[in-house]
């Protein structure tokens, strides 16, 4: 019988294969294995590019699945492996507990540090300063500036009468009612939400005792905070809302008109700006120039210490006071003293 070629006689002999063997193959498999499982170990324990730069905002989208959420990560170059981090989401079972919003992603972040920020919904929070003497086109600034909510948006909320009903506020505006502090906002607040959040903070601050004692002096909440809006913008040194408090109520008692620059400022848009004597003529509600009393409603948010130098004027007989440009006023009784002190400092201003 003919002899088969020696390379058939391998290929049909099992034990004269030439290759890997079963045992080789299966070393191999394992290999690969424990190379892919550090490779993907030593992607989760190494901070990526991004964040070893420095840190990194990241906004995770609202029903996004676990895969979705590991691709903004990797897109954003904050994680260096997708498959790594879902991996990792599923053995700690967080794979659909983890929470949308946005993420303040720290220098040298490892992606385990990521993930626990997910799971714990440790968003960013943007902190807002709002000043005493804050007005809400101020506010509406520092929202949009924040890329929190636009200006347009949080002031046309500010005046929406059915959001002002649902505040229990009585009033055309929230103008005065956002009481000045610093809040910590998320983003996915809405602007409702951070309004409100400020009107509370007033509400806290103007306990039962406050509106108490405002009703004894005949003033109802939104006349205090007309009042102390005024004593707000006008006061420079803290020491002097007691005195300035005390030439408003003089007047007021006599029917004088206020004469309050800042309210007139208010009506015509400019703020800190000096005014001529055409802003002195509008016929703003606002101009306390023309009009006597309060105005119809405060011009700004006064603080704390301004509601209660409303409600505790100095004992002072003063009608009159002018800016010595030193961040002080001098104050005066009489219309007469009243003129030499604004003479005198207008000079002294014009000769430095």
């Amino acid at each position: 019988m003919m002899e088969r070629p020696r390379f058939l006689k391998i290929w049909a002999d099992p034990k004269g294969r030439p290759g890997l063997g079963g045992k080789t193959l299966l070393g191999a498999a394992v290999l690969a294995g424990i190379l892919f499982v550090a490779l993907q170990g030593w992607w989760v324990l190494v901070p990526a590019p991004a964040v070893q730069a420095g840190p990194q905002v990241v906004e995770i989208p609202a029903h996004q699945s676990l895969f979705g959420v590991a691709r903004t990560l990797e897109r954003a170059g904050v994680i260096r492996s997708p498959l790594g981090f879902a991996l990792l989401s599923a053995l700690r079972g967080s794979a659909r507990g983890l929470k949308a919003g946005e993420y303040e992603i720290p220098q040298n972040a490892t992606t385990l540090l990521i993930l626990s920020l997910l799971e714990e919904g440790k968003v960013k929070k943007h902190m807002i300063r709002f000043p005493e003497g804050g007005t809400v086109q101020d506010l509406g600034r520092l929202l949009e500036a924040e890329s929190l909510a636009s200006a347009e948006e949080a002031l046309g909320l500010a005046g929406y009468p059915s959001f002002l009903r649902s505040l229990g506020i009585e009033a055309e505006s929230l103008e005065g009612y956002l009481f000045p502090d610093t809040y910590h906002f998320i983003k996915g607040m809405t602007a409702a939400e951070m309004l409100a959040r400020m009107v509370q903070r007033l509400r806290e601050q103007v306990t039962p005792d406050i509106l108490a004692r405002a009703e004894a002096k005949g003033l109802t909440l939104h006349q205090l905070l007309t009042l102390a809006s005024i004593i707000e913008k006008e006061a420079v040194a803290p020491q002097e809302r007691p005195l300035i408090s005390a030439v408003f109520w003089n007047r007021l008692k006599r029917e004088m008109p206020l004469q309050a620059d800042p309210t007139v400022q208010y009506a015509v848009g400019k703020e800190r700006r000096a005014l001529t004597r055409a802003d002195l003529q509008v016929p703003s509600p606002f101009n306390t120039y023309r009009f006597p009393g309060l105005p119809p409603g405060p011009i700004a948010s006064p603080g704390r210490a301004a509601i209660l130098a409303a409600l505790e004027p100095a004992k002072a007989p003063y009608l009159y006071f002018v800016s010595t440009g030193e961040n002080r006023h001098h104050f005066s009784v009489t219309l007469e003293e009243h003129n030499s002190a604004v003479a005198r400092y207008r000079l002294a201003r014009t000769t430095k």
